[in-house]
């Protein structure tokens, strides 16, 4: 073999182990983890969450609690969001979620472009979307990949990278935890 097709292989299989590198954790990763996260059991009532965001630098700028009022009938599931942010700013975001087979799952809202994407194994749920998030008088479109993990039964913990063109603009941290929480630990 020649010095240049070595080189030229050499090259190739680098890339690839880089790329392969970077393929990340899938959510069929989480197969028979436990608890089970069951998102219609989950979040059918009510849930309190609160999070915050965070620049690429690491900096919090935005602090929030949500509090959250799930229906599910059948397979879909409706989760009514508000919002209420530090600076005294509150929004609300109304969910509709389709349960499309045992693993996969699609929703929308009306500040997400498009449908949302989602897929469940164990204790895991990756959710993939587009939000149209106001920024002063404009609207970016960013997307945002979340990742959620069942903790215990009434602790759910979610970590979102949010990108823009593909670079990452920051991260947003979120605990959930069902209302009914504290009387499931006393029994």
């Amino acid at each position: 073999m020649t010095r240049l097709r070595l080189l030229a292989l050499a090259l190739v299989t680098a890339v690839t182990l880089i790329l392969a590198g970077c393929a990340g954790v899938a959510p069929e990763d989480y197969a028979g983890t436990s608890p089970e996260l069951r998102l219609e059991e989950y979040f059918d009532g009510e849930v309190t969450a609160w999070g915050m965001f965070q620049s690429r630098s690491g900096e919090v700028k935005r602090r929030f609690t949500v509090d959250i009022t799930g229906t599910v009938e059948g397979d879909r599931i409706t989760l009514d969001e508000r919002f209420a942010y530090a600076d005294g700013e509150t929004d609300r975001r109304v969910w509709e979620i389709e349960r499309i087979d045992e693993h996969t799952y699609e929703g929308t809202a009306g500040d997400v472009v498009g449908v949302a994407k989602g897929k469940r194994y164990g204790n895991a749920f990756n959710w993939q979307y587009t939000l149209a998030l106001e920024v002063g008088d404009r609207t970016w479109n960013v997307q945002f990949d979340d990742w959620m993990y069942l903790h215990d039964d009434n602790t759910l913990v979610n970590t979102a990278e949010v990108t823009k063109f593909g670079f990452r603009v920051g991260t947003v941290t979120l605990f959930f935890r069902r209302d009914d929480a504290g009387e499931a630990d006393n029994e």
